[in-house]
């Protein structure tokens, strides 16, 4: 049993090592480190199935991106604005995507139950999309006093709590970076903002 609980930790060590600490809007490392795919222009790469496992495209047409730049232009006047901003871009990206991936019935939290069912997403699926929404608003210049970072995790076992990842943006005046997790909520629920310092003080995973 210990033998079984070893090797189940360094697997997802393996799977979620690389992310702490990472940083640039490409995030490159963390994508190619899950079998993601970054977005490429107005398209993204929505992962579901856990783990990323599968990749459907959606492409954000002109109405998309407007819909978009409405959302966080209501974040321009401060930075914790634009963090409830961000939020809201979230949520309407799962609400968006909902019916074409199938993610529309997408459940919150720890639901282990539901892992390689398409269209249910764990911490990476989630991380994943959220950076990728990001991207997308931040090559577009439609973050303001943000940038995006690649995502990063918590917990490994060890220390009582289940690896979980999160999507994260830097405030460029504080230089204080916040984790955007959506992994929590159900899908269309605001992901939960807060300091990246807290987030990684929270307990349980």
């Amino acid at each position: 049993m210990k033998a079984l609980s070893t090797a189940l930790t360094l697997a997802m060590l393996a799977g979620l090592a690389g992310c702490v600490g990472q940083s640039g809007s490409a995030a490159s490392a963390w994508y190619d480190g899950r079998d993601a795919i970054p977005p490429r222009g107005d398209r993204i790469y929505i992962c579901h199935a856990f783990g990323c496992a599968l990749k459907t495209p959606v492409d954000f047409a002109g109405r998309d991106i407007a819909a978009l730049r409405r959302i966080l232009a209501e974040g321009r006047g401060s930075p914790a604005a634009e963090r409830r901003a961000i939020a809201k871009a979230v949520q309407w990206q799962e609400r968006r995507v909902g019916k074409i991936v199938g993610s529309d019935k997408d459940v919150g939290g720890l639901d282990m139950q539901n892992a390689g069912v398409p269209g249910q997403m764990d911490c990476i699926d989630e991380a994943s999309n959220t950076t990728s929404l990001l991207l997308v608003a931040e090559a577009r210049g439609l973050l303001r006093h943000h940038r995006v970072e690649s995502p990063v995790a918590r917990g490994f076992f060890l220390d009582g709590r289940y690896p979980h990842a999160t999507a994260v943006v830097r405030e460029t005046a504080s230089g204080t970076a916040f984790a955007v997790d959506s992994w929590p909520e159900a899908n269309g629920v605001e992901p939960h903002i807060k300091p990246l310092a807290a987030w990684f003080n929270d307990y349980p995973s």
